[in-house]
């Protein structure tokens, strides 16, 4: 079962302000569904996202 959050609870489980994650939204930078005018996200969606956008720690002298 799809486990649909709101921005409130977005915002909070990425501890972010919600202009940031609304500001997302309209860049295209993260996805969601207006649901009754209230947007929506999909926690499993959010959560691959996140781990697709993971970045490897660089190694070597020049940092």
């Amino acid at each position: 079962m799809t486990r649909l959050i709101d921005i409130d609870e977005l915002a909070d489980y990425l501890k972010l302000k919600k202009q940031t994650i609304y500001n997302w939204l309209s860049q295209g930078k993260i996805s969601g569904i207006k649901v009754g005018g209230v947007w929506r996200f999909d926690r499993k969606d959010v959560d691959n996202w996140l781990q697709s956008s993971k970045r490897m720690p660089r190694t070597g002298v020049n940092q």
